[in-house]
């Protein structure tokens, strides 16, 4: 009996003909063929809401993950654990046995502490690994700078944390204070290349009170190279007992600030230095640039 494409002269007496054949266990192909019916969509239509004979459905592979979570679940086996051992996602998991009642704790709360520090002590050390090796990586790309990076890293570096004129307060100075000894030894470097001698330099700790003067000045002093005595007086902040400081221990050195003499005409260039790389980085030719 066949019908003009996705017409029917009498559908509901079609639609009669297919639940028939479908209650007398047909397949959708079989009434498709039967029918004569050329369209899926209206296939579909014919026999909605009747369900498929027995022996035409699948069987379904998570069937027996499903029956395995459930009796590893009776088990009182937790969510990862079933996880892991059936090689499934933890939400098909979850779907599987949400109407299981919760299995009894196999060990104290105590226990179950102590196994979860240290598996955050375990994730912890992993990330801490990574990131090791992300920065050793990243460390070991560098290679040796050439005098025109170390140069160019140097303007940056000073413009970002040196000191600088403003019109308000006139500075023509160069002036460098920083925590960190990395930053200080490139700056050193830094001058250095710029054929600064070091007895043009004048050094100093800037440090608490309540910390250990007279060690932060060895430590700075051997950063510098010169004997503690050499550096001029060590300023000293005044402790509040009402501030909660967090720049205390043995690794607190306080900062150390450099500056350099009979530095005015130095401060111009480092300032031209620096305007003439923002110069370069937002000209038109950058699509040119090697």
């Amino acid at each position: 009996m066949t019908h003009p494409h996705g017409k029917y002269a009498d559908f509901e007496a079609l639609r009669e003909q297919a639940i028939t054949l479908r209650r007398q266990g047909h397949s959708l192909r079989q009434i498709k063929e039967e029918l004569g019916v050329r369209s899926s969509e209206t296939l579909q239509r014919l026999v909605d809401g009747e369900p498929p004979p027995e022996w035409t459905k699948r069987p379904r592979a998570k069937d027996d993950l499903r029956r395995k979570a459930r009796e590893l679940r009776q088990q009182g086996w937790t969510y990862n654990q079933i996880q892991a051992e059936l090689g499934c996602s933890k939400s098909s998991v979850s779907l599987w046995v949400r109407d299981m009642p919760h299995p009894e704790p196999r060990c104290t709360p105590e226990e179950q502490r102590a196994r979860m520090n240290a598996g955050l002590a375990r994730l912890r050390a992993e990330r801490d690994r990574e990131r090791q090796e992300t920065k050793e990586a990243a460390a070991a790309s560098i290679g040796e700078l050439s005098d025109r990076e170390l140069f160019l890293a140097g303007v940056g570096l000073y413009w970002a944390e040196g000191t600088k004129d403003k019109p308000h307060a006139r500075r023509e100075a160069v002036e460098f204070v920083n925590s960190d000894p990395g930053m200080i030894a490139l700056f050193l470097a830094w001058l250095d290349l710029l054929e600064v001698r070091r007895d043009r330099l004048h050094c100093r700790v800037m440090i608490h009170e309540s910390a250990d003067v007279g060690a932060a000045e060895q430590y700075w002093g051997d950063i510098v190279g010169i004997d503690r005595t050499e550096l001029g007086k060590t300023v000293l902040k005044k402790h509040n007992p009402a501030t909660i400081r967090k720049n205390v221990g043995e690794a607190y050195r306080g900062c150390l600030g450099i500056k350099v003499r009979q530095s005015a005409e130095l401060y111009r260039r480092i300032e031209g230095w620096w305007y003439g790389i923002v110069d370069a980085v937002t000209a038109a030719d950058l699509s040119n640039r090697t």
